[in-house]
C-alpha cells in the first residue's frame, strides 16, 4: 500500500527525475508551453504550481527559494516579475493539459501543458539599416584584361 507516499517516481534517480522537472519547468516558463508525456505533466504541474504561489509575493527571498530550485536566472526572471502577477488572484490551477494523441513509438498519451495566461511575447524592434552601394563586380574587369589573351 502507497499510503501518505505523494509524487511519480517516473522510472528514474531521485536526481535524474529532479533534473528532468527541473528542465520541464524551466521550458514551460521560457516557452509558455511544453509537450510531453501525461504522466510527466502531472508531475511537474504539482512542481509548478508551488513555485507560481512561492513567486506571487515577489520578494527577495521567494526569488531566492525560486533560483535555488531552477538554477536558470532567465526562468526566474520571468517567473516573478512577468508571470507570477499575472495569477496574483488565481488561488491556484495556473497550467491546463491538452491531450495530443498517443506517441507512435511507445503508445504514451501526450499532452500540452501550457499556463493558463500565456505572457505577451516581446516584440523585437526591426531598425532598418542603409542599405550600402553595391560595388561593381570584380570578374567585368577580368574579362576585359582576358580579352586580348585569349586570341594567342
Amino acid at each position: 500500500m502507497r499510503h501518505r507516499v505523494a509524487g511519480k517516481k517516473l522510472a528514474r534517480s531521485r536526481s535524474h527525475r529532479k533534473a528532468l522537472f527541473r528542465n520541464l519547468i524551466s521550458a514551460l516558463i521560457l516557452h509558455g508551453e511544453v509537450k510531453t508525456t501525461e504522466s510527466k505533466a502531472k508531475a511537474t504541474r504539482r512542481l509548478f504550481d508551488r513555485l507560481i504561489t512561492k513567486g506571487k509575493s515577489g520578494t527577495l527571498h521567494a526569488r531566492r527559494i525560486v533560483a535555488a530550485f531552477l538554477n536558470n536566472k532567465q526562468a526566474v526572471h520571468k517567473l516573478v516579475d512577468e508571470i507570477a502577477p499575472k495569477f496574483k488572484d488565481r488561488p491556484g490551477g495556473f497550467t491546463r493539459m491538452i491531450r495530443l494523441g498517443r506517441r507512435r513509438g511507445d503508445d504514451a498519451m501526450m499532452v500540452k501543458l501550457e499556463l493558463i495566461e500565456k505572457p505577451e511575447p516581446k516584440k523585437k524592434v526591426v531598425v532598418k539599416k542603409t542599405e550600402k552601394p553595391k560595388k561593381p563586380a570584380k570578374g567585368g574587369k577580368k574579362d576585359e584584361k582576358n580579352k586580348g589573351n585569349q586570341s594567342k
